[in-house]
């Protein structure tokens, strides 16, 4: 009996452009891409690679002037102190990056923020290390404070950095999406420091220099950042879900609510609203106190308005649970919302005392106890709406995610 063989046709090779574009896809994208990850990796990728060549150009300057600096210190030092100065430099930089460290559960909340901020505190201390060529005689000090800020920098950095990817993958692929996403950012790294050796051959001004580099690096980043789509709800994302609610009866979609996000909050900015808060904080007299708690008898919180502070508080009672602090949060929004819709809100307030025969010097808590009142009546109404409502668009909601305060009122009202 004869044996009968089926022949196979052969693979043709690919073209070699193919070939080479393969080879460049298997070092900068994930395997199965683009379905191995989120619509919105592109562009936080294309964004990461332009700042990332911005920053290694702008290291070849920081080097550069650092080495020039060090020279001119050293005409005036012996080989030993030199080496010295250049140990304490990098000393101090590991010194900053433990001492932030402590941050912790700042990088899971409000990781879009930290990771914009780092980027400004790394351009801050390019800008300080450049500026040792125009003084010295104070490297030390100069390259000390720069270290530590860029190392603070760097903490913010690969603190945010495992859960941006992660929001990216799909499956269990995200040790593929971070290697690829190292692996772009490197490359970016190296293209921006080869043609910034060849440009400072030329020496630029540094000034210019640093303007340029700067500028492309920090709008890189804030779009870098403005395109991370998380579906959590920190207190940005979760104000921006509430206030949409509450203006349109519509909680945003994941896109939507990343989109509107504020990326960066000076610490001088005020907060409007206060979630954990001490007792002494919230009420100016225990008077308000006693006229505002019949309101949330049957609640594990309680939500006033301090007037002088212009400022909404959340007072947690002593059994609150997560879902307490969550209603919580979303109740202060909502009487932020009453509040700045009345005549009671900040401007109106100063209009009214820029005119003697208005004026009201000392207004109290109590002087809100009716839109306080109106809050509690739409809290009760919405807010399981708003809850189903965010789970539909794929929000996930978390009190830990809103930091709130530690604070308790125990001992003060009857469970």
């Amino acid at each position: 009996m004869g044996v009968t063989f089926k022949a196979v046709p052969l693979q043709s090779p690919l073209p070699p452009v193919e070939e080479i574009m393969s080879f460049i896809r298997s070092y900068v994208v994930p395997e199965g891409f683009p379905d191995s990850v989120t619509p919105s990796y592109v562009p936080y990728m294309s964004w990461r690679a332009l700042k990332h060549f911005f920053g290694g150009a702008m290291g070849v300057f920081t080097t550069r002037t650092l080495l020039n600096s060090l020279g001119v210190a050293q005409s005036r030092a012996t080989s030993g102190a030199v080496a010295i100065n250049w140990i304490l430099k990098d000393g101090a930089g590991r010194v900053g990056k433990m001492i932030f460290a402590r941050q912790g559960k700042k990088f899971d909340y409000d990781l879009k923020q930290l990771r914009f901020s780092g980027d400004l505190l790394m351009e801050l201390g390019a800008g300080i290390e450049l500026a040792t060529a125009a003084f010295p005689q104070l490297f030390l000090p100069m390259a000390c404070i720069a270290n530590v800020v860029k190392n603070v920098a760097a903490v913010t950095s690969t603190s945010t950095r495992t859960p941006i990817y992660k929001a990216y993958a799909k499956g269990e692929n995200i040790g593929d999406v971070t290697a690829k996403g190292e692996s772009v950012g490197n490359i970016a790294d190296l293209l921006g420091t080869g043609l910034s050796i060849l440009i400072s051959k030329r020496n630029p001004s540094l000034v210019t220099s640093f303007a340029f580099l700067s500028c492309g690096y920090l709008l890189s980043s804030y779009h870098e950042v403005r395109s991370v789509v998380l579906n959590t709800l920190n207190r940005a994302r979760f104000t921006v879900a509430v206030d949409s609610f509450i203006k349109t009866g519509h909680v945003p979609s994941l896109k939507e609510g990343n989109s509107q996000e504020t990326i960066f909050n000076p610490p001088w900015q005020h907060q409007p609203v206060a979630i954990g808060s001490r007792f002494g904080e919230a009420f100016q007299e225990p008077a308000s106190f006693v006229a505002i708690r019949p309101l949330f008898e049957d609640e594990r919180y309680i939500v006033t308005y301090n007037p002088i502070k212009d400022k909404v508080y959340a007072l947690l009672k002593d059994q609150a649970k997560p879902d307490d602090i969550l209603k919580a949060a979303f109740h202060a929004h909502v009487l932020l919302h009453f509040i700045n819709a009345s005549h009671a809100n900040l401007n109106a307030r100063k209009r009214m005392n820029s005119n003697r025969s208005y004026q009201n010097a000392n207004p109290l808590n109590m002087d809100f106890i009716p839109h306080i009142a109106e809050s509690c009546k739409i809290v009760t109404s919405s807010y399981g709406v708003f809850k189903k409502k965010a789970r539909e668009q794929g929000w996930i909601m978390s009190e830990s995610l809103l930091n709130p305060g530690r604070a308790r009122l125990c001992g003060i009202i009857p469970q």
